[in-house]
């Protein structure tokens, strides 16, 4: 892999990760569009260490609040039903259903899930379910009224995205809205229940490699050079984000995944791109 390539995949890792147009789709198919081959699913988990770190900077006071309370919690009843004490437990219970359809999973999500057919799909049915909610959801709901069925459900909806194209953010705020939460409170939920599941998968791919049973073909450079770039990236993406949230609609998203969506197929089906 070149330092073009690299920077490339990292530029387009940190702006896909938290619009919700799927990062994992993206950093498939642009290569394809360049000609480049597939830098595989290990090479994907790794460089999301850097948009996590982006999201953990971000969100730094909330999660230093969440993560504190929680401990004290554990030792102090009267702080359990304090916001960020359960906010704590509910990232952990959405986590969990990821988690295990990962490991259950995790061989076909490194080869049969990357098909240009299947990304192209779930781009188009997943964006219009994401136009379906933004319409149709009451989006009443701050981020403090999270509940524990808030978190089994978007939890679930984030399990969906280890299907390349799904989009991980574009799950879970599908979920968020259709629980009746306003835009901005669904995208924050959505980047904080990220956290545990990048750094699983990072550190799980990362500890393969290292031991030298992984199967990724980018030397160490090359990682490190696109995890950089895509921390820097993903950075701005996140408050361009939560700010476009504030006065629009997703509808953009929709019909930019619904466009590349058919355009992978039409390529692929044509032999354009493989």
């Amino acid at each position: 892999m070149s330092l073009l390539q690299s920077v490339v995949l990292g530029i387009v890792q940190g702006l896909t990760e938290f619009l919700p147009i799927s990062s994992s789709a993206h950093l498939r198919i642009v290569p394809a569009f360049f000609g480049w081959s597939d830098p595989g699913a290990e090479f994907t988990a790794i460089i999301q260490m850097g948009t996590m770190a982006a999201v953990v900077i971000y969100f730094r006071r909330d999660l230093w609040n969440v993560v504190t309370t929680w401990f004290r919690s554990l030792t102090r009843p009267r702080l359990r039903s304090d916001l960020n004490a359960r906010m704590g437990w509910y990232l952990i219970i959405g986590t969990i259903p990821i988690v295990i359809f990962g490991f259950l999973f995790r061989n076909q999500i490194e080869t049969g899930a990357r098909s240009l057919y299947l990304m192209g799909v779930t781009l188009i049915v997943f964006g219009l379910l994401l136009g379906a909610a933004d319409s149709l959801g009451s989006k009443k709901r701050p981020v403090e009224s999270v509940s524990r069925k808030d978190a089994i459900v978007v939890g679930i909806a984030q399990a969906l995205a280890l299907i390349p194209g799904v989009s991980r953010s574009g799950a879970t705020i599908t979920a968020g809205l259709v629980m009746g939460f306003d835009r901005e409170a669904a995208a924050r939920f959505s980047f904080l229940l990220s956290i545990p599941a990048i750094v699983l998968s990072g550190l799980y791919e990362l500890v393969k490699e290292l031991g030298g049973s992984g199967s990724m073909d980018a030397g160490f450079g090359s990682v490190l050079v696109a995890t950089i770039v895509s921390f820097i990236v993903g950075y701005a993406s996140i408050a361009f984000l939560l700010k476009w949230l504030t006065k629009h609609s997703l509808y953009i998203f929709v019909v930019y995944r619904v466009a590349l969506g058919l355009i992978v197929l039409i390529l692929a089906g044509s032999g354009a791109i493989s």
